[in-house]
């Protein structure tokens, strides 16, 4: 059955993944601005989750043309996440063409060593997918997640399949972006990827109207779904 991956960015929300039926978990942190490093606290709280558990290292919102600056903070991240007892990292890194940056990702997968290794949306920014998913097997990635270079895993289906065909088996290709119980039967219909990602989410009306005002409430700020998690499970189920 294909896995079903969840991204979750709190203690509330990795414990609905379980709950839900997640089979693996990918922890952030702001999954607004798509995923931020999570706090050290959140990963050792993961750590001794029932399932595994893959740390997004990202240590900044905006593009993945990362400075020496982001790389030595990323590279600590990784060790922070292997104190954690994560099973793995999920990384990206692109020069300014789009390209992947293979030098700074050398150091990250070198860092990360026996750990799970995701290659995450930073290849939907490529000029060629199929050179980069080569990219991505050589450089040890297990899993590419990728909405197929498209703002959403049902528009980029095409460059899906591009993917799953030049991987043949040597690769996961993990289908996300928009992918939920609606979508995923048609995603999986086409190809017979071996994993999807989902936030799985719902809006959060803010709590505080004082904070809002005051700006420390995002106003896209969603929470993971228990709901939604086990009705993507339940769909793929059905597959």
């Amino acid at each position: 059955m294909t896995l079903l991956e969840v991204c979750v960015d709190t203690a509330e929300g990795l414990a609905a993944a379980i709950v839900g039926g997640a089979d693996r978990v990918e922890l952030c942190s702001v999954l607004e601005l798509g995923g931020l490093t999570p706090q050290a606290g959140l990963m050792a709280l993961a750590g001794r989750a029932p399932v595994p558990v893959r740390a997004m290292i990202r240590p900044r919102a905006g593009d993945f043309v990362f400075t020496a600056g982001d790389l030595e903070v990323m590279l600590g991240d990784i060790e922070t996440a292997r104190q954690a007892g994560l099973a793995g990292v999920v990384l990206g890194a692109n020069l300014p063409d789009g390209r992947l940056d293979l030098e700074k990702l050398e150091r990250l997968v070198d860092e990360a060593g026996e750990m799970q290794k995701t290659l995450h949306r930073a290849i939907d920014l490529v000029p060629d997918f199929a050179v980069a998913v080569e990219q991505a097997i050589a450089l040890g990635f297990d899993t590419i997640l990728t909405s197929g270079r498209a703002s959403s895993a049902l528009e980029g289906i095409g460059d899906l399949e591009l993917a799953n065909k030049v991987a043949d088996g040597r690769i996961t290709i993990m289908a996300g972006a928009g992918v939920n119980a609606a979508t995923a039967p048609h995603i999986l219909g086409r190809i017979p990827l071996g994993a999807v990602h989902g936030s799985c989410s719902a809006s959060v009306p803010p709590d505080s109207d004082a904070a809002q005002r005051l700006g420390f409430v995002s106003p896209t700020r969603r929470a993971t779904s228990l709901d939604e998690v086990a009705a993507l499970k339940a769909a793929l189920a059905a597959q």
